[in-house]
């Protein structure tokens, strides 16, 4: 992935260092809101969410929140996406419009509830848990049988923070990465909202056909909170592994839907806190 200009700002700072005081410029990932609309039917519009997101890939982004929301539930759904053409729109490059086919009906009561989201948002409790299972499309589809080696599984948190563009120029960014399972990256998503950089990675992914990614491994570079762990449910992904700590709702969701669950993957060790009934991790 290259680093696009609009997502790092360079900022005149002064550092101190040893009791000295320094002029230096120092690149910032930047964090700006955009709003998702629909429109579909009879020139109906309606404002979905505003995310504070670090710009780019935001057709993605939109495409993936709106998947793993359940607002829509695959690619077909999706006539068009673009940023707002309006003259007099101050923020059009922070305003994107999906356009929805023409027969089709968006599910918008599961937009009901609050969708201002920050990095540290989301939703908690069994009942979200059991909303979950209400329209996830891959919920009941036979699970693969998965093989992952402990080495290469060691090995993900480099390779990922290698491909890190925006986090080796600002040091302040999430990501989140597809593996598969020869342990080779097929897909990376930056951005400062830990929640974004997935829905852009599932965006991409039901934007190429590539949904279930029943057969692939996520990577999250920092913790696995219950709001991850359900996007990645709902992309029928089966296999979490994260740098950081998992919450305890993750787990109860993981272990809900027989997801295997890392937490604190590192170059030399990982803690299992869920392992799939029919996943095997070699040791």
């Amino acid at each position: 992935m290259e680093t696009p200009a609009y997502s790092i700002k360079h900022l005149r700072v002064i550092r101190i260092n040893e009791g000295q005081a320094l002029d230096f410029i120092d690149d910032i990932a930047v964090e700006e809101p955009l709003e998702i609309r629909v429109s579909y039917g009879m020139n109906e519009k309606k404002s979905i969410s505003v995310t504070m997101r670090t710009p780019g890939n935001d057709a993605e982004l939109a495409a993936g929140f709106l998947f793993t929301e359940g607002i829509i539930w695959q690619r077909e759904h999706i006539s068009a996406v673009s940023h707002s053409d309006s003259d007099c729109s101050r923020n059009a490059e922070n305003e994107i419009t999906v356009e929805l086919a023409e027969d089709f009906t968006p599910q918008l009561m599961n937009a009901e509830r609050n969708f201002y989201t920050t990095s540290s948002c989301g939703v908690c409790g069994k009942g979200s848990i059991q909303s979950i299972r209400t329209v996830s499309l891959f919920q009941h589809r036979e699970r693969k049988a998965l093989s992952a080696d402990a080495t290469w599984l060691c090995r993900l948190p480099q390779v990922l923070r290698s491909a890190q563009n925006n986090f080796s120029t600002t040091g302040g960014i999430h990501a989140s990465g597809i593996f598969d399972l020869n342990g080779e990256l097929l897909a990376l998503r930056e951005d400062v909202g830990r929640h974004n950089a997935l829905d852009k990675l599932i965006g991409y992914a039901l934007l190429e056909g590539w949904l279930p990614l029943d057969d692939k491994i996520l990577l999250l570079s920092g913790r696995a909170s219950f709001e991850l762990i359900q996007k990645a449910a709902m992309a029928g992904i089966t296999f979490v592994a994260a740098i950081g700590a998992p919450s305890s709702l993750a787990v109860d969701l993981a272990r809900e839907f027989d997801m295997s669950l890392i937490g604190f993957l590192k170059e030399s060790r990982f803690n299992i806190y869920h392992q799939g009934e029919r996943h095997r991790i070699e040791f």
